[in-house]
């Protein structure tokens, strides 16, 4: 039933019979029919009349037969797996499976699936046997065709725009994932299944949805009727080894002295807010700078998906929650920020700012709690800032905007920018310093910035990192009451001096 690629093919249509006394033509050495018509009679050698080779045999057409034939084979084995699985499903019981643990289960349905295959008389290799038991043990016990992508450690994302429709992205390109569900209702049962794990829903009353996976995956679903094509679920997947600054370094998203910048600056207690686009890196950037947090401070989070992975022995996670089927029970993220601050915190963490909860951040930052930190969707540093005050604006504030720009001055010492650039890579672009108010604008001071070059043969972007030669930032005396001031002014005078020659110091710039 299941044949594999080398086996026969469909025969190809044959040509239309010679008329009655005209020599057939000659059999090529695939066994095809050649077709090329015999020159006009005439006058010719003799040594070459006799001699003439056959004409090459005509190149048989790969790409459209090869799709043709895998997706005749993909609707075929679709039909035998929907026979097996509703097969499975009336002979296994589900409480006593339940009550199994993940391995166990797994070894019993792959047992029953053997038996059902074998009574049914289903013709396959042992290979595509092993591929229908691992298929059908995905659907009963995880998250079906998704199963071979989350386990995939080089995909930062999955995005499913419907049962037939699923791209992946790899090393910052996105490509389509041969994969495909076996029709929208299999999907939306994928969907329920993961976002009942983090206590939510998702129907046509509540077609859109926020959760994680247990690893802390970020999930957004969006559901008919808002969907027109079907569900749409995507994934933002987390490495399951949690990221630091020197393997940003590797990856050349900073340089080291910019790694040692950041980590002064989560060591000395600045108010940080990071800066970026969708799919820059910002919490994971953020996850990073937690990591020069003390062990004895005690840290809140604040989070639409409990995302961050911190490390810290005395850290307490928060949650929003959405409202229930009657429209009660909402716990926003301005709720969780204001609670925060009767909990006695050292830091508050924003996972991500997108509302009226920044003018409660910006408080708690003002009001004792140094080095609390955010991420928002911005595109520059000055962007950062408008963002800000916009939403504190459409919370209902009627606050005039320079008390806000007073607010913002007094709250936020660092803004970091991270960037995804057109090439996929994602570099962090600016750390920049908010000084003050000159009238009504607010003074940014830039203390490293990333500088684009050019593009190699492959269109990768080139650049470097540097210093822009400021020796004395304004939170300079934050570090030097942590006793930082020296490997402050160091770490800056070496990024200065190492991009200034683009090479290290003491060799020539070739």
């Amino acid at each position: 039933m299941f044949g594999k690629r080398g086996d026969t093919p469909q025969p190809l249509p044959q040509p239309a019979a010679p008329p009655q006394g005209t020599p057939a033509p000659a059999a090529s050495p695939t066994g095809v029919q050649n077709t090329v018509p015999e020159a006009a009679p005439g006058p010719e050698p003799e040594s070459v009349s006799q001699s003439r080779p056959p004409p090459p045999p005509p190149e048989p057409p790969s790409q459209p037969v090869e799709d043709e034939y895998d997706r005749a084979r993909s609707e075929e084995y679709y039909d035998v797996k929907t026979t097996v699985f509703n097969a499975l499903i009336d002979t296994i019981d589900l409480t006593q499976l339940a009550r199994l643990d993940a391995e166990a289960a797994r070894e019993e349905i792959r047992d029953i699936v053997s038996e059902i295959v074998a009574i049914k008389n289903v013709v396959m290799s042992i290979a595509e046997q092993e591929e229908l038991l691992e298929d059908i043990c995905n659907d009963v016990l995880g998250y079906g065709p998704l199963e071979p992508l989350l386990a995939r450690d080089d995909i930062a994302d999955i995005m499913v725009n419907g049962a037939e429709s699923t791209y992946i992205e790899v090393s910052g390109k996105v490509e389509p994932a041969r994969i495909r569900f076996a029709d929208n209702a299999q999907l939306m049962n994928i969907c329920q299944r993961i976002v009942s794990q983090v206590g939510r829903r998702v129907d046509e009353s509540s077609p859109i949805c926020d959760a994680r996976l247990i690893d802390g995956s970020r999930v957004n679903v969006i559901a008919p009727p808002l969907a027109i094509d079907g569900p749409s679920l995507t994934i933002r997947k987390f490495k399951r080894d949690r990221l630091t600054l020197d393997q940003l370094v590797n990856y050349k998203s900073i340089s080291p002295e910019g790694r040692d910048l950041l980590g002064i600056i989560g060591r000395v207690r600045c108010n940080t807010v990071i800066s970026g686009g969708t799919g820059s890196g910002k919490t994971t950037l953020l996850n990073c700078l937690t990591g020069y947090i003390e062990s004895d401070e005690r840290i809140i989070t604040c989070e639409d998906s409990a995302e961050l992975q911190l490390q810290q022995p005395h850290v307490v996670r928060l949650e929003t929650r959405p409202p229930n089927l009657e429209g009660e029970g909402e716990v926003t993220m301005r709720d969780l920020v204001k609670n925060c601050l009767r909990m006695r915190p050292d830091r508050i963490i924003v996972g991500e700012v997108r509302g009226p909860e920044a003018f409660d951040l910006l408080q708690a930052m003002n009001t004792g709690h140094d080095g609390s930190m955010g991420t928002l969707h911005s595109n520059s540093p000055r962007e950062c800032l408008s963002r800000l005050e916009s939403m504190i604006l459409m919370g209902g504030f009627s606050l005039p905007s320079k008390t806000i720009r007073e607010m913002i001055v007094a709250s936020i010492d660092v803004i970091v920018q991270a960037s995804r650039l057109r090439d996929g890579t994602r570099k962090i672009t600016h750390v920049t310093e908010v000084l003050g108010l000159e009238g009504d604008v607010v003074t940014l001071q830039d203390i490293y910035v990333y500088e684009m070059q050019g593009e190699d043969a492959n269109g990768g972007v080139l650049g470097r990192h540097r210093a822009t030669g400021i020796a004395r930032p304004r939170f300079w005396d934050r570090a030097r009451y942590y006793g930082e001031e020296t490997r402050l002014a160091e770490t800056l005078a070496a990024a200065e001096i190492l991009d200034v020659t683009g090479q290290p110091l003491g060799e020539e710039v070739a």
